[in-house]
Formats: structure tokens, C-alpha cells, sequence
């Protein structure tokens, strides 16, 4: 019974996940799977992380370090082991050879051995050392350097955050090209098997009026060839809707098979050029590299100043670990100050290489933002052209759809020719492809539009 339970629930959940896997997405629902699965995005975000850590790494230094430190050690050199004897407080009057000089003394009359050399002090026995130590340092002052270094992760950290924000807005703009060609080509697909449906009417009507002797063989292989390459175009467009789908499924990271295809035309932004130009994420990151190259000099001016630095330590030393840690204890505090005064001029030539890099990226910001608003004003140009064209291109449309109708009519009266009818089919089917291509070119450059306006919401 347990083992019937598990295999009715495995087919209902694989029904389930298959229901769930065939639903179509619609393009918010993109959107938002976009933003959390996509790895282009995910890899950004992790640049992101990095940087952040950059920050805190840099604003560390402020603390200083504190660290641990245990030595052992084991010698007979004369200088190491009296040394040791003297960092744990242990060394006496025989370390200097004093048994021996009184020795010699007492063995001697008149003035005393000051002259032979004291066999301890020069040949020890081997000794250990362990030293335990807790040694503090902080820097108290380094001529606002500390400060330039975070003042520069900060806004690496912010151009991090800027350039995935572009990321995703990237990915989101092919995403919805993507959905709104898939619209576009759906209703190509639509108009073209209206056409093949037309097609296979005149190609009856055809045999019906050759039956009757009203038409040649000929008309009929016309329309034949007709229909062939009006299959032609649906089967290309059939394998351009999969390889849609395969792009929209690497954007999204997992397989779409169906989507919810948005309206034909997208609305026109009602953006200014100043909206577009305060929310530019190419003009953020120029500012932030603008930032950066000012906290650059910064950095290089503080070669000038005096580096102050303190530090303090407790140990303790012993022939064992630990060994009479209290009473062979010992501390030092002090402070460093130094000051460059001289080094050939290299100071002075990183401050102006510094200095020339900061003005160098203000030029580039000021060609960013020059740059943009020509994009804005050549894309909104191209926009309105494109609007224009569309318009006529459905009248267009419309009357490629009325002349067809009415050639159609005159073959069956015999008025016209079976390649009087192809031609303005043709004729018909070209405007249905010219306006997919103009209406799918101006999407595109709406959608340029608000990407230069970034913003992931856009």
C-alpha cells in the first residue's frame, strides 16, 4: 500500500511539474525570473561582494593588528643563549665566568686573570626558548591615507553596483526584444496562413476552371509555386520562433517552451532628455571613476605628510612553555614617526600623474554626457521615422489586401491573368514582411531609448 501511495504521488507531482513547465510566461514573470537566475547577472553580483570586502579590507587598516606570537628555539650559540637567559629573567654572575675568575684568583697572588676567557659564558650548554608575546601596532597617523584607500574602494564598490545595474538592464532589454519579436513573428505567422489558406482556394479554384477549360495547366503550377514559397517563409519563421525560445530560455537559465506574447507596439517612453540623462548609468560610473581619480591625488599627496605609527607588547620567555609566565613577564610600548624628505622628485611626478588622470576623466565625463544626448536625439529621430513608416506601410497593407481581392475576383471572370494574381500576392506578402521588419526595428530602438534611461524597472 505505502509503495501504491509513493508511485500515485510520483505521477502527480511529474503531471504537475510538467503542467507547470508547459504554462506560458509572461514578461513580468521573466523579469523578475531574469533578475534572480540569469549567471551574467549573478557573476555581477558577485563583483559586487567582492568589492565590498575590498571596502572593509581598506577601512581595517584604521585598527591596527594585534597578533600572537610563540617562538621556540634551542641553541648553544654563546650570544643566543645568554640571550634567552636574559629575556626570561633567569641569567646570574656564572654566565659571565665569575666561579671561574674567582678560582683563578684565589689559585693566583698579585693582580687577578682578567684576561682568560670564561669558559661558560663562550661554550653554554644547549638551551630551549619559548617566547609567548601579544603584540599590538597602530597606525596613528599616515598623511590621510587610509582614509584616500577607502574613499577608493567606496567608489569602486559603487561602480560595481552601477555596472550590474547595466547588466541587468542589458539582459532585460533583450528580453523583451526577445518577447515583443516573438509577438511580431507570431502575427507574421498569422498573416502568412491567412495567405496560404487564400492560396489553397485559388489553387481549387483553379483546377475547378481547368476542369471546365476556363484555365491552363500553367495557372495552376503558378499558384503551386506560390504556395511553395509562401510554406517556404512560414517554415523559416517556424525555426526562428525556436530559436527564440532557446535565447530566451539561456536568459532566463531553464527551458521555456511557451510565453505570453506582449501587444505588437510599444508605447513611446515620456522621458526627457534631462530624465534620461540624471538616471544614465554610463554617466554614474563616469562620476564614480571621477570620484575615484580625486581620491587618487588624494593618495599621492599623502607622501608628503609624516607616518605616525604605536605599538605595544606583553611576554613573557621561558626553557618551557609557559613557564613562570607571570614572573618572566615583560612589556614595551613606544612609537615610530617617520617623514620623507627627499626621494629624486618621484613624489612630485605621482602627484601630477595623478593629478593629470583626474582631469583627463573629467574630460571623459564630459564627452559622456555629450555622447549620450546625441544618442537620445538620434534614436528619438529614428523613432518618429520609423512611426511614419509604419503608418504608411499599413495603408499600404491594407490595399495590397484589396487589389489581391479584387485581381482574385477578375481571374475568376477572366479578365486578368493567374500571373497578374501572383504578382499582387506578392506584392501582399512583401508588405507583410516589411512591416514586421520596420515595426520590429522601431521596438528596438524604443527599447534602446529606455535602456540609455536604465533602470531595472524600465
Amino acid at each position: 500500500m505505502r509503495n501504491l501511495f509513493a508511485f500515485v504521488f510520483a505521477v502527480l507531482l511529474f503531471h504537475t511539474s510538467n503542467a507547470a513547465a508547459a504554462s506560458s510566461i509572461s514578461l513580468d514573470d521573466a523579469i523578475e525570473i531574469l533578475k534572480s537566475d540569469n549567471l551574467e547577472i549573478k557573476g555581477a553580483a558577485f563583483d559586487i561582494d567582492t568589492a565590498l570586502q575590498d571596502t572593509k579590507i581598506a577601512s581595517g587598516n584604521h585598527y591596527g593588528k594585534l597578533d600572537i606570537i610563540q617562538d621556540f628555539a634551542r641553541s648553544n650559540d654563546a650570544g643566543n643563549v645568554f640571550g634567552f637567559k636574559l629575556s626570561s629573567r633567569e641569567a646570574n654572575f656564572g654566565d659571565f665566568g665569575a666561579e671561574e675568575f674567582v678560582q683563578n684568583f684565589n689559585m693566583m697572588t698579585g693582580d687577578g686573570d682578567y684576561t682568560t676567557p670564561p669558559h661558560e659564558l663562550n661554550y653554554p650548554s644547549s638551551r630551549n626558548y619559548f617566547q609567548s608575546k601579544l603584540k599590538y601596532e597602530v597606525p596613528l597617523f599616515t598623511g590621510f591615507k587610509i582614509n584616500s584607500y577607502e574613499e577608493i574602494m567606496n567608489s569602486v564598490a559603487k561602480i560595481r553596483k552601477l555596472e550590474k545595474s547595466k547588466v541587468v538592464g542589458e539582459k532585460i532589454y533583450e528580453l523583451r526584444k526577445s518577447f515583443h519579436d516573438m509577438a511580431l513573428l507570431e502575427e507574421s505567422i498569422s498573416n502568412l496562413s491567412i495567405i496560404l489558406q487564400n492560396i489553397d482556394t485559388l489553387e481549387k479554384m483553379t483546377n475547378q476552371m481547368i476542369d471546365v477549360g476556363y484555365a491552363k495547366k500553367v495557372d495552376l503550377l503558378e499558384v503551386k509555386a506560390k504556395k511553395g514559397n509562401v510554406e517556404r517563409l512560414l517554415s523559416q519563421m517556424d525555426a526562428n520562433k525556436k530559436l527564440l525560445y532557446h535565447y530566451i530560455s539561456f536568459l532566463l537559465n531553464q527551458k521555456v517552451s511557451s510565453i505570453k506574447t506582449p501587444p505588437l507596439e510599444v508605447a513611446m517612453p515620456t522621458l526627457s532628455n534631462d530624465d534620461i540623462l540624471n538616471t544614465n548609468l554610463d554617466i554614474q560610473m563616469a562620476n564614480n571613476a571621477l570620484d575615484l581619480k580625486k581620491s587618487m591625488v588624494k593618495l599621492q599627496e599623502s607622501s608628503y605628510y609624516p607616518m605616525v605609527g604605536a605599538f605595544g607588547e606583553v611576554a613573557t620567555a621561558d626553557n618551557t612553555l609557559l613557564g613562570d609566565a607571570s614572573d618572566h613577564s615583560a612589556y614595551t610600548v613606544g612609537a615610530r614617526a617617520t617623514w620623507n624628505i627627499f626621494n629624486g622628485g618621484i613624489d612630485g611626478a605621482n602627484i601630477e600623474k595623478a593629478r593629470l588622470e583626474y582631469l583627463k576623466t573629467k574630460t571623459q565625463v564630459a564627452l559622456a554626457n555629450s555622447g549620450i544626448e546625441l544618442q537620445i536625439q538620434k534614436i528619438k529621430t529614428e523613432i518618429q521615422s520609423y512611426d511614419k513608416e509604419i503608418e504608411s506601410l499599413k495603408n499600404e497593407l491594407a490595399l495590397a489586401d484589396e487589389i489581391y481581392k479584387n485581381y482574385e475576383a477578375r481571374y475568376k471572370e477572366k479578365l486578368s491573368s493567374m500571373s497578374d494574381v501572383i504578382i499582387k500576392q506578392s506584392e501582399q506578402i512583401q508588405k507583410i514582411l516589411q512591416l514586421q521588419q520596420t515595426m520590429n526595428m522601431r521596438n528596438e530602438r524604443v527599447f534602446a531609448l529606455e535602456k540609455l534611461a536604465n533602470g531595472e524597472d524600465k
